[in-house]
């Protein structure tokens, strides 16, 4: 079992001039620890529900371009990029200058996006959901376009490309992992057995084993093996004193269902030192758990 670490506020840093030096310090600790992957969200406003909008939040790649130049092993990808903030062939660009400059370690992850507030406030359109899936396909299909041998035109119903032409390429062989985010059984999960190497999906491990069943039929029609694809689940509700065998408890839950990934979050006003304390004791026994085959 692996475990990723996802940081998605950042008000425990106190003020701006904090934020750099916290995030440097929780990147750093996270990659002693073990931990193999660090992510951000894709937000310009806070969520809403969680905490208040005016709350601090970082624009993503800068960040993690800022995570990559303090770290040496740390994975880095967004959980996850929304489709309708950045043309598909910048994105491309952005997420390859990520993967050159830290010697192969970026990860895509994308999604349709959800938060209409931050579209709205910050001038970005937000089209219907159907729409949003249909960008997020062809936004896929850019990518790995852009990533391959073919520097020809895209021509989609959304975007229309002249040349997908991509230099330098991606460090990462044969090209950057692609995880798409969110549990929609009807368009996300087929696309995630269309085109993904990641998935994450939110739940208990009941309701991820309902949503891993679903993604196997999307897997039969289209011919693919399920067990290509890493089932990552978020892994947050914690107890404030969990012990190692609730961890271990809560890990063996999921992997039994097919997750093979666990991810955290920054947790509490030190959250290096509750990533410490909270799963530095449990990282061997969880290294030692094997996800049931999809």
């Amino acid at each position: 079992m692996q475990l990723d670490l996802h940081v998605s506020r950042f008000d425990w840093a106190g003020a701006p001039a904090g934020i750099g030096p916290g995030v440097a310090d929780l990147a750093q600790r996270a990659e002693r620890l073990g931990v193999r992957t660090l992510s951000f969200m894709d937000h310009f406003f806070q969520m809403d529900w969680m905490a208040p909008a005016e709350d601090p939040m970082l624009e993503g790649y800068t960040a993690l371009g800022f995570v990559a130049g303090r770290t040496e092993r740390l994975r880095l990808r967004l959980l996850v990029t929304g489709v309708t903030y950045r043309h598909p062939g910048l994105l491309a660009k952005t997420v390859t200058t990520l993967d050159v400059l830290s010697g192969g370690r970026a990860e895509l992850g994308i999604g349709a996006a959800w938060y209409e507030r931050e579209h709205r406030g910050l001038g970005v359109p937000f089209p219907p959901t159907s729409e949003r899936f249909e960008r997020l396909e062809e936004a896929i299909q850019i990518c790995l376009q852009m990533w391959s041998d073919d520097n020809g035109a895209y021509v989609g119903r959304h975007y229309q490309l002249e040349e997908t032409l991509c230099s330098p390429m991606p460090v990462s062989t044969p090209r950057p992992r692609i995880l798409i985010g969110g549990s929609g059984e009807r368009k996300t999960l087929r696309l995630v057995a269309q085109y993904a190497d990641a998935c994450n999906i939110f739940g208990d491990a009941s309701e991820v084993a309902h949503k891993v069943d679903v993604l196997r039929r999307h897997c039969d029609a289209v011919g693919r093996d399920p067990n290509e694809i890493e089932v990552t689940a978020m892994f947050r509700d914690l107890p404030a004193d969990a012990t190692v065998d609730d961890v271990v408890r809560g890990a063996e839950a999921f992997a039994k269902v097919g997750v093979s990934t666990l991810v955290t979050g920054a947790v509490g006003d030190d959250p290096g030192a509750w990533l410490e304390s909270t799963f530095g004791p449990a990282m061997e026994r969880l290294a030692a758990i094997q996800p049931a085959p999809l």
